[in-house]
């Protein structure tokens, strides 16, 4: 009996830390192609997976829980600024800025 309840601990334990942030996954974009956001280097790189810029990362996010902050590169414009990411439920609000003060921002949805 002890052992059962070691085990599962364990695997309890090891499902926990393998628990995947709430950024990560596939997401439909304000201009409606599927992004992929991933783990890589320490944090969270953005790919498109669809579109005219597929294969192309157009971000990078650090952070945890419901808030990221980063860049996000605009694909159209070959632009990147300053980014942040907030995640509510299966709705993701990106936000880029130019100097903190002109700031865009798109909202996309979990797949």
């Amino acid at each position: 009996m002890r052992f059962i309840i070691i085990a599962a601990a364990l695997a309890l334990s090891a499902m926990t830390a393998q628990a995947a942030e709430p950024i990560e996954g596939n997401w439909k974009t304000a201009s409606g192609a599927t992004a992929q956001i991933a783990p890589c280097g320490g944090g969270f790189c953005v790919t498109l997976k669809s579109g005219k810029h597929s294969g192309k990362q157009i971000g990078k996010m650090a952070g945890s829980g419901d808030s990221y902050k980063g860049t996000i590169t605009d694909p159209e414009a070959d632009k990147t600024y300053s980014g942040s990411g907030s995640v509510s439920g299966n709705s993701l609000k990106m936000k880029g800025c130019v100097m903190a003060v002109l700031c865009k921002t798109q909202t996309w949805t979990r797949l």
